[in-house]
C-alpha cells in the first residue's frame, strides 16, 4: 500500500517526494508488484491514473541489478525499450526516467543511461550514448525501426518491452512495424502493454504478443476519469471560434483546446493571439523544434493555451489543467476520452467542454449520450433526443455497448471502426490478388 514496502531504495522514494507523489494509486498497487515479480502485464486505466510509474520504476530497478551484478560495455543494450505513438509522449517518458535516475550518484548507486530515438531529433544523439552502452531506450516505431535496420542498436541484450498507448499505435498503423521489432529480440523478453481502451483488436494483439499475460484493469476499459465536468453545447459550425472565448472564461488557465484538422488549429491559434492571448499551437505539420518549444512554454506557465490536434491527446501529462476544450467532437468516443482525460489527473478535477452540432455523425454522438450517462453528467437535450437501434435492443436486452470498440451507443453490427478495418482489408486482398497474377504472368 505504499512505496516503502515494494522495497524501493531511497534515491527513488526522495524522487517521488520531489514530484509530490505519496502514496501509489489503485494502477500503482496491483500493477508495481506484478512487473517486479516478473510477469507479463495488461494495464487498463484511466487516463491520469499513473501508468507511466508502472512500468518506468521496475525498469529502472531491472536496470540497477544488471549494473551491480555486471557493468555495461560500450555499445552493449539497451536492457529495457519503451514505445510509444508521438514523439512528445516518448520526450515526456524519458525526462520521467531522468528524473528518477538523476541523483543516484548522490546516494552511491551506479548511473543508468537512458536514450531518446524519436523523428525530428538527430540520430548521432542517440548513438552517442547508445556507444557508452545504454540501459533504457524511449522511442517512436518509426525511428527505431530506422536504427535496427541500419544496426545502430541491437536488441540482443534487450529484456524489456514496454508498448505505452497501444490502442492509439495500432490505430495510427504501426501494428506491422511493432511486429517486426519483435523479430529483432534473440531472447525471451518480459512484455507490458499498457492503454486506456481496449477494442478487440488490441486483444488479438495482446493474445499474440504477451505471455500469459496478468490483466490489471482499473474501471470499465473505455470510461471516461468521474473527476471530470464534461459539459456538452450546440454550437452552430460557424459561432464555434467565437465560442471559444466564452468557453475561456469559465475557468482559469492553463487550458487546453483540440481540433481534428491542423488548419482549424491555426485558425484558432491566430483568433486567440489577435484577441490578446497567451497562446501556441502543436500539430504534425510543424517542425520537431517548434513543438517541443511549445510544449516547454505551455508546462513551464508562460503560456495560457494550448492549441492542439489529437498529437497532444494521448498519455500527455500537463500540469493543472483545469479546461480541456474540444472545438470538434473527435470521429470515435476513445479519442474523446483520451482528450478530456489531459484534465482531472489524479485527485483532481477539471472541466471538459464539447462543441457539436448537427454536421456529427450520430453513432459518435449516440456512444457519447451514453458516456455521459455512464459518468453521471447531464445530457443536454439535444443528445437525449437521439435514439438508435442499439439503445432499443440495450432497453430489451439489457446488453450494452459494441464488443469490437467499446462504445456504448452502437452494437457491433454498426460499428464505423470495423467496417473501416474490413474495407482497409478487402481493399488489401485486392491488391495483392493483382500483383500475384501479375508476377505469374512474367
Amino acid at each position: 500500500k505504499n512505496f516503502k514496502d515494494m522495497k524501493f531504495p531511497k534515491a527513488i522514494l526522495e524522487s517521488l517526494a520531489k514530484k509530490k507523489i505519496e502514496k501509489p494509486s489503485p494502477i500503482q498497487m496491483q500493477g508495481l508488484p506484478t512487473i517486479l515479480s516478473g510477469r507479463d502485464l495488461i494495464g487498463i486505466a484511466y487516463t491520469g491514473s499513473g501508468k507511466t510509474l508502472v512500468y518506468v520504476l521496475p525498469l529502472i530497478m531491472f536496470c540497477l541489478e544488471q549494473e551491480a551484478r555486471l557493468p555495461f560495455n560500450r555499445d552493449e543494450g539497451p536492457y529495457g525499450l519503451i514505445i510509444c505513438p508521438s514523439r512528445e509522449l516518448a520526450k515526456q517518458i524519458h525526462e520521467n526516467i531522468e528524473h528518477f535516475t538523476s541523483n543516484f550518484r548522490k546516494h552511491g548507486l551506479p548511473a543508468i543511461r537512458t536514450c531518446l530515438a524519436i523523428g525530428g531529433i538527430p540520430t548521432s544523439e542517440a548513438s552517442d550514448i547508445i556507444r557508452s552502452g545504454v540501459h533504457i531506450m524511449v522511442a517512436t516505431p518509426g525511428r527505431l525501426m530506422d536504427m535496427l535496420n541500419k544496426k545502430i542498436v541491437t536488441l540482443d541484450v534487450c529484456r524489456y518491452l514496454c508498448l505505452d498507448e497501444a490502442d492509439r499505435m495500432i490505430d495510427m498503423g504501426f501494428e506491422d512495424d511493432v511486429r517486426t521489432i519483435f523479430s529483432y529480440f534473440s531472447g525471451q523478453r518480459q512484455t507490458l502493454l499498457f492503454s486506456a481502451t481496449m477494442p478487440k483488436k488490441i486483444q488479438n494483439f495482446a493474445r499474440s504478443a504477451l505471455v500469459q499475460p496478468i490483466l490489471v484493469n482499473v474501471g470499465r476499459a473505455g470510461a471516461a476519469s468521474m473527476n471530470i465536468v464534461q459539459e456538452v453545447e450546440y454550437v452552430q459550425p460557424e459561432a464555434k471560434i467565437c465560442y471559444i472565448l466564452d468557453c475561456l472564461r469559465k475557468t482559469s488557465p492553463p487550458v487546453l483546446i483540440f481540433a481534428e484538422r491542423k488548419q482549424d488549429v491555426d485558425t484558432i491559434h491566430e483568433y486567440l493571439l489577435l484577441k490578446g492571448c497567451g497562446a501556441v499551437a502543436i500539430h504534425g505539420g510543424k517542425d520537431m523544434e517548434e513543438r517541443l518549444r511549445s510544449i516547454a512554454e505551455f508546462k513551464g506557465g508562460r503560456k495560457d493555451i494550448l492549441v492542439a490536434t489529437d498529437v497532444a491527446s494521448k498519455g500527455l501529462d500537463f500540469p493543472e489543467i483545469q479546461h480541456v476544450i474540444n472545438y470538434d467532437m473527435p470521429e470515435d468516443i476513445e479519442n474523446y476520452v483520451h482528450r478530456i482525460g489531459r484534465t482531472g489527473r489524479g485527485s483532481s478535477t477539471g472541466v471538459a467542454t464539447t462543441m457539436i452540432n448537427a454536421k456529427v455523425d450520430e453513432a459518435v454522438l449516440s456512444d457519447l449520450k451514453h458516456l455521459l450517462i455512464e459518468a453521471k453528467q447531464r445530457v443536454p437535450p439535444f443528445l437525449a433526443s437521439i435514439i438508435t437501434e442499439a439503445d432499443q435492443l440495450n432497453e430489451d436486452m439489457g446488453s450494452d455497448g459494441c464488443g469490437y470498440c467499446g462504445g456504448l451507443g452502437h452494437r457491433i453490427t454498426a460499428c464505423p471502426k470495423l467496417e473501416n478495418v474490413q474495407a482497409k482489408k478487402a481493399g488489401d486482398i485486392g491488391k495483392k490478388d493483382y500483383l500475384a497474377e501479375s508476377a505469374a504472368d512474367y
